[in-house]
């Protein structure tokens, strides 16, 4: 543990001095082609630093918000796109590196004077909203004592609560911390994604937010734009649909890897393949009934909720298993609490104190 957490301030320590190199060389060169091939280097170094990390409570976030999230960023800004590019006076370093390697996004222009940068919280769920859902953890967890007499399919379901609970919960807590630190209000991060009435409101305004944005600016927007030259307007999204679908894919795949140093099986790919085409599809079908053909609420909620779990428990959470992302969190657990055992007691802290006076 001790090693771990040492990799951990040594990576971000050369991820937050890559991101300053980027942001210097966005003041000195204009963007395109000469800034892209001045940041590349940084790129392909971000997606290197988190084979530095082996535990899913520091590896995985820290490839998830450099291998992904910073690279896509800094790709848009090496030709004056995205949001590192989006307002009109240049970001300042703090807010640079926040926003490039950390899923958040403003909600206003960093460059409003002080006492427009009130920490509001609009747009953002109550306390009581998460702690319901800290609640429904541990009610959850004697369950999973239980796994060995519980049917497979029943704890994939529930490593797939405790997924999107946890991964929600990270992320508030890391967009809390930037909120205060930043005194800028920021996007909401999800929307209750299990009230979802169809694919397209699951991941298009519901489902991890922040990733939606960055694919739809460097995969989407792109295919979309050079596909309606290609078949026309009225069909061009289909294409940007499915490359997005295909990009966050191999992504989820090499996040996994960073995870679980194991083989990729390309099912995580074949999942998100399947819900782009089933969102091409359903694309086609509401263009064909110009939005005229509409289910009750409650039957589309139950509907798109069964597809989504359907197809997770089918490709998506055999791969967390597979990659054993239940074996890795009990044990880290266990070794942090070793850690703070033998390393923050109340003894040391005594002992350290009487050191000092003697000193």
């Amino acid at each position: 543990m001790e090693g771990e957490i040492k990799n951990f301030f040594m990576v971000w320590a050369s991820a937050l001095l890559s991101l300053w190199y980027c942001h210097m060389v966005g003041k000195i060169i204009s963007k395109g082609a000469i800034r892209f091939f001045a940041i590349l280097p940084v790129i392909l170094f971000l997606f290197f630093l988190p084979l530095n990390l082996s535990t899913i409570f520091l590896g995985g976030p820290t490839s998830f918000f450099l291998a992904w999230l910073a690279n896509f960023k800094l790709l848009l800004f090496a030709f004056g796109h995205g949001p590192l590019s989006a307002y009109p006076v240049p970001l300042s370093f703090p807010n640079f590196i926040s926003l490039a390697c950390l899923p958040i996004k403003f909600r206003q222009s960093p460059d409003k004077p002080v006492q427009e940068k009130i920490i509001k919280g609009s747009g953002h769920k109550s306390s009581l909203n998460y702690g319901l859902k800290i609640a429904v953890l541990a009610m959850t967890a004697p369950i999973y004592l239980q796994k060995d007499h519980i049917h497979p399919k029943t704890v994939l379901l529930l490593y797939a609560l405790y997924l999107y609970i946890g991964l929600e919960l990270v992320l508030a807590v890391v967009a809390a911390f930037a909120r205060v630190y930043l005194r800028l209000e920021l996007e909401p991060q999800f929307h209750e994604p299990y009230l979802a009435t169809s694919l397209q409101d699951f991941w298009g305004r519901r489902w991890n937010l922040m990733v939606t944005s960055i694919l739809h600016q460097t995969v989407y927007s792109p295919v979309t734009s050079i596909s309606s030259h290609l078949i026309g307007k009225k069909w061009a999204a289909l294409p940007g649909v499915l490359a997005s679908f295909l990009v966050s894919g191999i992504m989820h795949e090499l996040i996994f890897y960073y995870i679980g140093r194991k083989k990729p099986t390309w099912e995580l790919t074949c999942f998100f393949f399947v819900h782009g085409i089933s969102l091409a599809i359903e694309i086609v079908i509401k263009k064909a009934f110009n939005g005229k053909c509409r289910q009750p609420t409650v039957v589309s909620r139950l509907s798109a909720l069964a597809f989504v779990v359907a197809t997770a428990l089918w490709l998506f959470m055999p791969q967390v298993i597979y990659a054993e992302f239940d074996v890795k969190t009990r044990r880290e657990c266990i070794a942090f609490i070793n850690f703070v055992r033998d390393n923050i007691t109340t003894d040391s802290w005594f002992k350290s104190f009487i050191t000092l006076k003697k000193g």
